[in-house]
């Protein structure tokens, strides 16, 4: 939803903001040209009202008169939209285009200069209307002299202006929004840099954010770090928490096994194998935590260049020195300088594992082979035992399964995985050429 995205509600207060502005903007941009347009309109009444005043004279009566008439046409048209007259106490004057009709008259209309008021003139007009009292001769009567000029024009001209200036400004708010758009985008880099960094994050326990170069962005970058050391450190105390533990109950373990050989001895064989049971349900249940705190300290301490061929020609040495090893002959087929990206310590254990298992489920014969290319790596070891039932396999693999359980694999195979999960890779079972099991491990696209 757009109220839920930083990026949508900056843009969306952005374009209200700019839109209000320009709303108002238009508003008094209009005001202002109606203001301009009845200046214009004061000045032009005011310059023909100077004309009149030329041309007025007064009739002993007091009656006044203007002589030369203005020829402005729309002062010859009737009800043109363009008046004036003047007024005395005993009579008045006025243009053909008012005909019948008179604009209103004022008692307060000022003497010493015009004055622009709006009014409701002739034949349903609204007008507006300058006036002036004037007197002519010394000491006789004063004379009002008034122009007035219909508003309908001045409207339409605001109205046509408002029009046009309500399409550049929305243009221009479409613009000004786009820009907006664009800075936004550019404030929020800063934020989509530290959730690519914070990819790191979920990846290695190690791993921190580096420096912001931006004031408003180093708190939180420094937050983020300090959430991470405290991550870190409570990880690192529950690693040696079950290392602890797990080397804690060894002890006690050896003391029942010996109890159980002792009852054995002693004739309570049942027992025993009761005991024998337990025994060998705690430590494979102390082997399997211990590989999960060996699979989290290789989530959080990946990379590395290893040789593959020299991993697996010092197992193998290792494995051919046991008792089920020496009665096995191993090929190795792995390139020379197949390197691999994980650290040789982890590699170890993970093809340790499971060469321990295909020892000990072998006839004869465990083949260990590799092969890479630009963005993977593969190494499978295969053995001519007995293998997996097929109908079995995905079972065996399913999330959450215990490999050692259910194909009697033993623990290697269950922590084999464990560990090659914790450096980007996966383990699948197949079919050996040899004719048993096949544990296939895959880095990369391979």
């Amino acid at each position: 939803m757009i109220t839920r995205s930083l990026h949508w509600r900056l843009l969306a207060g952005a374009a209200a903001a700019i839109l209000l502005a320009l709303c108002v903007a238009w508003l008094f941009m209009t005001l202002l040209f109606e203001r301009h347009l009845e200046r214009r309109l004061e000045d032009e009444l005011t310059r023909d009202g100077l004309r009149l005043i030329a041309a007025l004279s007064l009739a002993p009566d007091g009656t006044p008169a203007i002589d030369p008439v203005p020829m402005d046409p729309r002062l010859q048209t009737p009800a043109g939209g363009y008046y004036w007259q003047v007024s005395t106490g005993t009579g008045a004057a006025r243009s053909r285009s008012l005909w019948d009709a008179d604009l209103p008259l004022s008692t307060d209309a000022p003497s010493d200069d015009w004055t622009l008021r709006h009014a409701a003139g002739p034949y349903g007009e609204s007008i507006s209307l300058v006036e002036r009292q004037v007197a002519p001769d010394a000491g006789g009567p004063r004379v009002l002299v008034q122009l007035a000029q219909d508003r309908a024009p001045l409207a339409a001209a605001r109205d046509e202006f408002g029009r046009e200036l309500a399409l550049f400004l929305g243009a221009l708010w479409l613009v000004l929004s786009a820009a907006a758009w664009l800075q936004v985008r550019l404030g929020l880099r800063p934020l989509r840099r530290i959730r690519g960094d914070l990819g790191s994050l979920r990846a290695s326990a190690t791993a921190r954010l580096p420096e912001a170069h931006l004031r408003e962005i180093q708190p939180l970058t420094e937050a983020i770090n300090s959430l991470a050391d405290a991550r870190e450190r409570d990880l690192e105390l529950a690693r040696h928490r079950a290392a602890d533990l797990a080397h804690g109950l060894k002890t006690p373990l050896s003391a029942i096994a010996a109890q159980s050989r002792r009852a054995r001895e002693d004739g309570a064989g049942q027992a025993a194998d009761g005991l024998d049971r337990a025994v060998a349900a705690i430590r494979r249940t102390i082997d399997a935590e211990l590989a999960r705190v060996r699979a989290a300290t290789i989530r959080g301490a990946r990379g590395g260049d290893t040789d593959v061929r020299t991993v697996v020609e010092r197992l193998v040495t290792v494995i051919e020195h046991t008792d089920r090893g020496g009665q096995v002959a191993f090929t190795v087929d792995v390139p020379a300088g197949l390197r691999l990206a994980v650290q040789p310590g982890d590699l170890s254990e993970i093809l340790g594992a499971v060469l321990e298992n295909a020892a000990r489920h072998a006839r004869r014969q465990v083949l260990i082979s590799g092969r890479a290319g630009p963005q993977w790596t593969v190494v499978a070891i295969g053995d001519d035992g007995p293998g997996f039932a097929p109908d079995r396999i995905d079972e065996m693999l399913a999330r959450g399964g215990r490999l050692d359980e259910s194909a009697g694999t033993g623990l290697g195979l269950s922590i084999a995985r464990e560990l090659v999960e914790a450096t980007g890779g996966r383990l699948t079972l197949a079919a050996s050429p040899l004719g048993g099991a096949s544990v296939r491990f895959e880095w990369g696209a391979g």
